[in-house]
């Protein structure tokens, strides 16, 4: 954890202000700038990847609506096995070994793409190797990622720490598209994904250089006095999501809109690339253009929560989402028209993507104990990033019987019932993130499964 000045013997609650002024910037945190750094870079090159496969299944080996659907749903499929176990696991280990062996994992298996279009093997099922297994290294990245930021920061640094690195995710969505579709445009799109690869490897070597060491997470002893087993600990975590009333209406908030957010995604590309024909640097362009959207979004997000709380802030940036959907799903067949509503639809669903994830995970980070955030981030991005593959398959099915953009359409409109979970829920009425995580008391897990938990209501995903 940081260091602490004197006034660290004082409560927390009577010197909120004092913490604040005596604390530096997270820009002056050189551990902070490291991870950022980190972020900047992965996410840079991932963006050119989300160009350029998609691209090859299509224009290089001729690949049907179904099979580029697939795509997202072979790469999100690890969140539904793997996550719940991962968290357990990730609750006992150091967390930044894991990420480091991820971002090295996730940068070999995507060269071995131009590698094989070299050689001339380059095929669909390839692609769909390297999406699973690059898909099992992000979420063991993700969940260990996630549970990390709250060892290098305080918990009223949070919100300003998610914001920074939404910044960072901003600035390379902005860079990340234009780069993808001109490198498309002017060398072969396999190799394109070089950068991606590359970028891993960096992100690695500053997460390794990250100074700070954690202490290695103890062993939880059950109630028979030996150390508890990991579907014991995996029930735990599901518990305590899905008991709480903060986190259960934001778990299915957030899986609805990726639900229908994936149907319409995962077959978007057939609509751009073989129906509109938009030039790849075109259509790259205006996307990088379109995400200084995640730029304001960043902008925004640590202001919004002081002016109409924490909970509205999330509530009101997901009731947003649906009709930029909408808007992207309309992209008409007209150059000029497609420019306006590409851009605008992008803009506004960065904004409130960005605004909605600094306050739901500031809010999970904070409220949650660190004994438990592994298996909470575990469980939610088992729920949230679960309902990612099934999404797909709705997509490339909803495609393959009706006219391509009926079912874009279908699927933005159907998005709008993510907004339902969180407005009928508690989330109505917090206004400020509580001081303090629910402690947690191993011998008393029916208290979690009922969801009575210690957290402020008095203020107000």
């Amino acid at each position: 954890m940081p260091e602490r000045g004197a006034a660290d013997s004082m409560p927390r609650e009577g010197r909120p202000d004092i913490a604040r002024i005596a604390r530096p910037s997270l820009w002056r945190q050189r551990d902070f700038v490291k991870i950022w750094s980190a972020a900047t870079a992965s996410v840079v090159g991932s963006q050119v990847t989300l160009l350029a496969v998609p691209f090859i299944a299509l224009t290089m080996l001729g690949a049907s609506v179904f099979q580029v659907s697939l795509l997202t749903t072979v790469e999100m499929l690890p969140f539904l096995l793997f996550t719940l176990p991962a968290g357990a696991w990730l609750d006992r280990v150091r967390k930044r070994p894991v990420m480091i062996a991820a971002d090295i994992g996730r940068g070999v298996v995507l060269m071995s793409i131009p590698v094989a279009y070299v050689a001339g093997g380059l095929t669909m099922l390839q692609l769909y190797l390297v999406a699973f297994v690059t898909g099992t290294f992000t979420a063991l990245f993700d969940v260990a990622d996630q549970s990390y930021l709250p060892a290098l920061l305080e918990r009223d640094e949070l919100v300003d720490g998610n914001a920074n690195l939404q910044i960072s995710q901003s600035v390379a969505q902005i860079g990340g598209p234009t780069l993808g579709g001109n490198m498309i445009a002017v060398v072969a799109a396999p190799f394109a994904i070089l950068v991606d690869a590359l970028s891993f490897f960096i992100s690695g070597g500053f997460i390794s250089a990250i100074k700070r060491r954690e202490q290695a997470p103890k062993r939880r002893i059950g109630p028979s006095g030996r150390p508890e087993r990991m579907r014991a600990e995996i029930a735990e975590g599901l518990r305590y999501v899905l008991g709480h009333r903060y986190l259960r209406p934001i778990a299915a908030c957030t899986g609805t809109s990726n639900l229908f957010g994936a149907a319409l995604f995962s077959i978007f590309p057939v609509l751009i690339w073989r129906e509109l024909r938009l030039p790849p640097a075109f259509y790259g362009t205006v996307m990088g253009l379109a995400s200084v959207g995640f730029l304001a979004g960043a902008t925004l997000s640590n202001r919004l929560p002081g002016r109409i709380g924490i909970g509205r802030t999330i509530i009101v940036s997901a009731a947003i989402s649906a009709p930029a959907f909408l808007l992207i799903a309309l992209t008409p067949e007209n150059l000029s028209l497609a420019t306006v509503t590409l851009f605008v639809g992008w803009f506004v669903a960065g904004m409130v993507q960005v605004i909605y994830n600094v306050a739901q995970i500031s809010l999970r980070q904070a409220i949650t104990p660190p004994e438990m955030q592994s298996r909470m981030n575990a469980t939610m991005r088992f729920i949230v990033w679960g309902t990612i593959p099934i999404g797909s398959i709705l997509g490339g099915v909803l495609a393959t019987f009706v006219p391509v953009r009926a079912a874009l359409i279908f699927a933005a409109l159907a998005s709008s019932l993510a907004v339902v979970p969180v407005l009928a829920s508690p989330l109505r009425s917090l206004r400020d993130i509580p001081h303090e995580p629910e402690t947690l008391d191993p011998n008393a897990p029916s208290r979690l499964a009922a969801g009575a938990l210690a957290t402020n209501e008095a203020g107000l995903p």
